[in-house]
């Protein structure tokens, strides 16, 4: 009987195999996946070197140390044991800093099955967008045109490249929200309960890692709704008031307060304060004069590159884009033909013909035209539902970004949406590629040729003289540095203060950070301004302290007569105590 049931279960999936071609799907699936590998690797050769020369401690782009220093904790000791801030701010459990480090567990993961070092998140990076690629394919099955288009837009958004080679989490959200649009168009062709269930644990994590992402989580809610009507309705409103319960407890718990609000709620308020009427009063006009900014931005960035704003113009033709096409397909749907149901009718004359010459074939061949006739259906209403989504989403994003973050450091978080839209653009009907070419044009120009300003788009590689220095520091502060793993850590004993920058000379002097990647696996690092350490000199909590040389904050050290632990040509590291 057991061998009977083999043989039925292979014959099975050799049927399945060959109805679906799934052998050609496997190809397109490998090809696609190498393409994010061969885009790093050409990167590379086009600057004269290879993959294994990206060295974080090069780069300029100091959330990058957070981020890997976190993880590198968590691998080693579960989580930091010394806390991670600002201006000495300390989650009230753990030692998080301000952003949720559900954000990072896919590292996590990766640092507990291969370990933990300066190249882990570059290659866990490009290992998940290869990932998202195989799984894009795999689930979507594009034609080979559309196959074309997805990567000729991969290689010119460039970002894609850049933050596969960094310590930045943006890559983790790329990679999660293409997972999860792929499985949407798989979902809506066939219909299955693990398939949606799928989708609102990804939409959940996204939620997690950050908030507006919540907005994704809507998509599954729905199709809840239509499949199980009320019952459907509970159970979303239960899930995503679980969700947002969840990432509460995460902010309040595991979140360090951060300089300023993350996102600002002021025009929330305004409602409850001052009344419905000057409730929106005060919003139209913070989106009046924000709007101004957004544009003053994408202004800037046609001129001259400003990075903020060329992420606001790829976004803005990313999104008129969706728009059009999501209400181009509404107005098709509703005359019964959209275009491509046109192609199966002409394919339905040319079978009928030959249909003729086979009597008593009549049946099935009509059974058969009503079958290509509502795959295509069901594949164009598939991709409407998530065009229609998909710009919802931007919309959504565009007014919040206005209303509730920075303009400069919300920009980036406009990627993920880019990202995401790079995808679904590919398999949109086209006849003479307007949106494939608008859309490349707008990458080319703001991404690859006014991409001037080496801060934002230029990746780290290794510099002797800074390895050579961190490598000394890391060498005298495995030394010097105890790392103290009582039970009543974490604790500031573990902890070192980086003073933002300090005064030297009459100039503002920026302290190199870099070398803090030498710090001991565990320590904490608290990002201090140096108003907040003169102001609390005498009563700073962290253990070690790091200032720019010959600085003021430098000579109250010496003064106090704290102990030097190492030095830099722009770093200094005291122990305090």
């Amino acid at each position: 009987m057991k061998l009977e049931r083999r043989v039925v279960f292979v014959e099975g999936f050799l049927k399945w195999w060959k109805r679906d071609k799934r052998y050609m799907v496997l190809v397109k699936s490998v090809i696609l996946s190498l393409l994010p590998l061969v885009c790093c690797l050409v990167y590379c050769a086009a600057q004269g070197t290879g993959l294994g020369a990206v060295y974080l401690p090069a780069s300029e782009w100091n959330d990058e140390l957070f981020y890997y220093k976190q993880v590198e904790g968590i691998v080693n000791y579960g989580y930091p044991r010394g806390f991670f801030g600002f201006n000495e701010s300390r989650a009230l459990q753990l030692s998080f800093a301000a952003w949720s480090p559900v954000l990072v567990f896919p590292w996590v993961i990766w640092g507990l099955l291969f370990g933990w070092n300066l190249m882990s998140p570059v290659l866990c990076n490009i290992f998940l967008m290869m990932l998202c690629c195989f799984l894009f394919v795999w689930l979507v099955k594009p034609s080979w045109k559309q196959l074309g288009i997805l990567g000729f837009l991969f290689c010119l958004y460039t970002p894609f490249v850049r933050y596969m080679l960094s310590a930045m989490p943006e890559v983790i959200c790329f990679s999660l929200l293409i997972f999860f649009y792929s499985l949407a168009l798989n979902y809506l062709r066939r219909e299955r309960g693990y398939k949606l269930v799928i989708l609102f644990v990804t939409a959940g994590l996204m939620t997690l890692m950050r908030p507006y992402m919540l907005l994704f989580l809507l998509l599954p809610c729905g199709f809840w709704i239509r499949r199980s009507k009320w019952k459907g309705a509970v159970g979303s409103l239960a899930v995503l008031a679980g969700v947002l319960g969840a990432y509460a407890c995460i902010k309040h718990f595991l979140g360090a307060e951060y300089f300023a609000p993350l996102f600002f709620t002021d025009w929330v308020s305004a409602f409850w304060e001052q009344g419905v009427v000057e409730g929106i009063r005060f919003t139209l006009g913070r989106l009046y004069y924000m709007g101004k900014s957004f544009f003053g931005h994408t202004l800037q960035g046609y001129r001259t590159g400003l990075a903020s704003g060329a992420f606001f113009a790829g976004f803005l033709v990313c999104m008129a884009v969706l728009v059009y096409q999501c209400l181009r397909d509404v107005r098709l749907w509703r005359k019964q033909l959209p275009e491509p149901l046109a192609k199966v009718e002409e394919r339905k004359g040319r079978m009928s013909k030959q249909w003729q010459s086979f009597p008593g074939k009549e049946e099935g061949g009509g059974q058969a035209v009503r079958s290509a006739w509502e795959e295509d259906a069901r594949k164009r209403r598939s991709l409407l539902v998530i065009e229609a989504h998909l710009a919802f989403s931007f919309v959504a994003m565009f007014f919040a970004l206005l209303l509730m973050y920075k303009l400069t450091e919300g920009s980036k978080h406009l990627l993920t949406f880019m990202a995401a839209a790079i995808f679904i653009i590919s398999l949109m009907e086209t006849r003479f590629y307007k949106k494939v070419v608008l859309t490349g044009i707008t990458f080319a120009y703001f991404y690859s040729y006014m991409a001037v300003d080496p801060y934002d788009y230029q990746v780290p590689f290794v510099q002797e003289e800074r390895r050579a220095e961190l490598e000394g520091w890391r060498e005298k502060l495995s030394e010097q540095l105890v790392l103290n793993l009582d039970e009543s850590a974490p604790q500031y004993e573990n902890v070192v203060i980086w003073v933002l920058y300090d005064t030297v000379d009459g100039k503002s002097v920026n302290t190199q950070w870099q070398l803090l990647y030498g710090l001991p696996e565990g320590m904490g690092i608290s990002c201090c301004m140096p108003d907040y350490v003169m102001e609390h000199f005498d009563a700073l909590q962290s253990r070690y302290i790091c200032v720019s040389p010959e600085g003021a904050i430098e000579d109250r050290c010496v003064e106090a007569g704290y102990r030097k632990l190492a030095e830099g040509e722009k770093a200094v590291l005291y122990q305090r105590y």
